[in-house]
């Protein structure tokens, strides 16, 4: 039987919303082992001066349990 679990994370960047999603990756990879997919929930930004200042994402993560 195959087994997941699924974290939720937050993550932002300047460049884009896929920025985003990849530095949430990138990051959780750094602890956590066989991520199969990540699902972002919500995209939010923030405005400064007219311009959007950062694209933030609330995601859910899955990775196989072993």
């Amino acid at each position: 039987m195959t087994m997941l679990k699924v974290i939720e994370v937050l993550a932002q960047s300047n460049k884009s919303w896929e920025d985003a999603a990849k530095q949430a990756v990138k990051e959780a990879s750094k602890t956590v082992r066989n991520i199969k997919s990540i699902y972002i929930h919500d995209m939010e930004a923030t405005v400064e001066n007219g311009k959007i200042a950062n694209y933030r994402i609330n995601a859910k993560i899955s990775f196989l349990l072993k």
